[in-house]
C-alpha cells in the first residue's frame, strides 16, 4: 500500500510514519510550518520513503503525487486553541481550504483513493453528560474547533455528492515524544526542568482524555484497512483527568514541587470536559496498547533525555519568565 500522509514532520504524522514504515510506503508532503520539525523523521533514509516540501493548498502539487497513492491521511492542520485565538484566518485558511484542496485533487482522479480525516474531539465541545458517540451533533467552541468541524462536514459531503471513499477520525488529546513544546505536556517538561511557573488555565478543573500517540496511529493504520467509507470513528483510551491533576503527576515524575503551578486567567470559550465513546472502533478489535502512567513517565524521560531536539524549536513564550498571559 502506498500512503500520503500529511503534515508528515508534525507530532502526530510522525509518529505515524514512525509506526507503520516499512510496512508500506510513504509519501510525505509538509509545508514545514509551526509544528513541523525535519529532526522528527533524519532517521528515515530508505527509498520507500519520499518527502515533498508543499502546502497541500497548491492543488497542482498534490495533484502530482496523487496518480500512485491507494490512501491520503491528512494530518496537515494548524492545531493550537490559543493561536486560533490570537489569529482565526490561518487555521480556516489552511484547516479547510487545506482539506478542499486533497478532497478535490482525489475527486479528479483517475483511480480511487480512501482518504482518512484526522479529527479532533473538540469538534463536539464540551461534554457535560455521556461520553460523545459519532451520531452527536458538532458543537465547536473556538476558531480552531469550528475550522476542523467545518473540514469534516467538507469531507462528509464528498463522499455524499461524489462518492469519495471517506473516513473521519476524531481523537482525544495526544501525548508523546516529539510533541511541540507549546502544548501542555512538554510545555510543562519543559518549564518544570527550567524551575519556572506552570500556567494552567482557569481552576485547572478542565478534564481532558490522553491518549499515547502511538496507540492513536495504530488506530488510524487499522481504518487504513478496515475502516467503512462515510464513517466517523471516536478513537479514545479513557484516561481522563483534569489539567490541574495532569501537570501535578508530570511535576511527580520530575520530582518538581507541586508549587510551580500557577493558576491563570481562563482563556475565552474554554471547554470544561471532552469525553469520547469510541466503542465503534474497538468493536474492530483496537485498543491501547499503553498505560497512561507508564506512557506518561516514559513521555517525561523522553523529554529530558532530547533537549537538543526541542532547544531549537522552543518560542520564547515556552520560556518566558514573566507572568503569563
Amino acid at each position: 500500500m502506498k500512503i500520503l500522509v500529511t503534515g508528515g514532520l508534525g507530532f502526530i504524522g510522525s509518529n505515524f510514519i514512525r509506526l507503520i514504515f516499512p510496512t508500506h510506503t510513504i509519501v510525505n508532503i509538509d509545508k514545514m510550518g509551526i509544528g513541523s520539525n525535519p529532526a522528527n523523521l533524519t532517521w528515515l533514509k530508505d527509498p520507500g520513503y519520499k518527502f515533498v516540501k508543499g502546502d497541500i493548498r497548491d492543488g497542482e502539487i498534490v495533484k502530482s503525487i496523487l496518480p500512485d497513492i491507494d490512501v491520503v491521511i491528512n494530518f496537515a492542520a494548524e492545531t493550537h486553541v490559543d493561536r486560533s485565538i490570537k489569529d482565526p484566518s490561518s487555521f480556516i485558511d489552511n484547516n479547510i481550504l487545506g482539506t478542499l484542496s486533497l478532497l478535490e485533487a482525489e475527486r479528479k482522479s483517475t483511480h480511487e483513493i480512501k482518504h482518512i480525516q484526522v479529527s479532533t474531539d473538540e469538534t463536539y465541545g464540551t461534554c457535560l453528560n455521556e461520553p460523545f458517540k459519532e451520531t452527536d451533533i458538532l458543537d465547536p467552541s473556538n476558531p480552531y474547533s469550528a475550522s476542523k468541524a467545518a473540514a469534516d462536514l467538507l469531507c462528509k459531503s464528498y463522499f455524499r455528492t461524489y462518492g469519495l471513499d471517506v473516513i473521519i477520525t476524531r481523537c482525544t488529546n495526544n501525548f508523546g515524544p516529539n510533541q511541540f513544546p507549546e502544548k501542555l505536556i512538554p510545555k510543562t517538561i519543559i518549564r518544570a526542568i527550567n524551575n519556572l511557573k506552570i500556567p494552567i488555565y482557569g481552576s485547572g478543573q478542565n478534564i481532558r482524555d490522553w491518549i499515547y500517540v502511538e496507540d492513536h496511529c495504530s488506530a488510524i493504520e487499522l481504518l487504513t484497512k478496515t475502516g467503512e467509507s462515510g464513517e466517523v470513528y471516536n478513537i479514545s483510551s479513557g484516561n481522563e483527568c483534569s489539567n490541574l491533576s495532569l501537570c501535578e503527576r508530570t511535576l511527580d515524575i520530575l520530582k518538581k514541587p507541586r508549587n510551580l503551578i500557577q493558576l491563570v486567567a481562563d482563556r475565552p470559550g474554554h471547554d470544561m470536559r471532552y469525553s469520547l465513546d469510541s466503542s465503534k472502533i474497538r468493536s474492530l478489535g483496537w485498543k491501547p496498547k499503553y498505560s497512561f502512567k507508564e506512557a506518561l513517565k516514559s513521555t517525561v524521560e523522553w523529554y529530558i533525555a532530547n533537549p537538543e531536539w526541542w532547544n531549537p524549536i522552543t518560542t520564547p513564550e515556552v520560556l518566558s519568565e514573566a507572568p503569563w498571559k
